[in-house]
C-alpha cells in the first residue's frame, strides 16, 4: 500500500481561490505558513460574489452563520457553508463551498475544500481536510506533540517538516468516526475510513478500512 503525501495525490481542488496555493505546495504541510497571508490577500482584492459582512470576515452566497457563532478574522467563507451554534472560528480560516463547520467546534489556521463536515464538537486546527471529507462526532486533529518539537511525518520515508503545529491531513473522501484522535502529522488518504476511538498517527493509504493501526485492510471494489 502506498503512502502518498504529495498535494497532488491527495487533493483535487477546484476552489478558484485556492487553487494556486494548492498548486504550489508539494506538501500539503507547506500551506499551513500560508493561510494567513491568503487570506489578507483575499481580503484586498475581494471575490467575485463574495461579501465582506464584518472587517475581516469574507463570506459566499447562501452561507448561513448561527447567532451564537464566533468569527474572529481573518476568514473566507465560501458559498452555501452552515456555520452552526457556537462554532468557534479562531481566525485564518478558508473554507469552499458546501461545508458544514459544526456546534460546539474550533477551528483555527486550516483549509476546508468544498462539502466538509465537521458537524459536533470537532477541532480542526493547523490542518488541510479534503473534499467531502468527514470527521464524526468528537474526533479531533490534534496539533501540538507534548515536547513541542517539530512535528515530523512518518510515511515510506521520514518528512522533517520543521513546523511545531501540525494537525491532521485529510484527503479527498477521508471518513474519520467518532471520537477518534488525529495524533499531529497524520495524512489519511483518498476515500479511506476510518473506525470510532481510533488513535492516529502516520500515513494511512488510500482506499482502505481502518479497524485499528494493527488491523489495516484494502477496501473491496464496488
Amino acid at each position: 500500500m502506498n503512502k502518498l503525501v504529495k498535494t497532488a495525490d491527495l487533493y483535487e481542488c477546484n476552489v478558484p481561490y485556492l487553487k494556486d496555493l494548492f498548486a504550489a505546495s508539494e506538501y500539503p504541510w507547506d500551506m499551513l505558513g500560508k493561510i494567513k497571508g491568503l487570506c489578507k490577500e483575499l481580503l484586498e482584492t475581494g471575490i467575485e460574489d463574495f461579501t465582506e459582512i464584518e472587517p475581516g470576515v469574507l463570506v459566499g452566497r447562501d452561507v448561513t452563520i448561527a447567532k451564537t457563532a464566533t468569527i474572529i478574522p481573518p476568514a473566507i467563507i465560501g458559498h452555501g457553508t452552515e456555520i452552526r451554534p457556537s462554532a468557534y472560528l479562531r481566525g485564518n480560516v478558508i473554507t469552499g463551498e458546501n461545508c458544514v463547520l459544526g456546534n460546539s467546534s474550533e477551528f483555527k489556521n486550516c483549509i476546508l475544500l468544498d462539502k466538509v463536515q465537521a458537524p459536533h464538537y470537532n477541532y480542526v486546527g493547523d490542518s488541510v481536510l479534503g473534499n467531502k471529507a468527514h470527521m464524526g462526532a468528537g474526533s479531533i486533529c490534534s496539533n501540538l506533540k507534548s515536547d513541542g518539537k517539530a512535528v515530523v511525518i512518518h510515511g515510506d520515508e521520514n518528512y522533517e517538516t520543521g513546523i511545531r503545529k501540525i494537525g491532521g491531513i485529510l484527503a479527498d473522501g477521508a471518513d474519520i468516526g467518532c471520537q477518534c484522535v488525529i495524533n499531529p502529522g497524520t495524512v489519511i488518504g483518498k476515500r479511506t475510513s476510518v473506525y470510532p476511538l481510533t488513535a492516529l498517527r502516520g500515513v494511512i493509504p488510500a482506499d482502505c478500512i481502518v479497524k485499528s493501526l494493527d488491523n489495516i485492510v484494502i477496501r473491496k471494489a464496488d
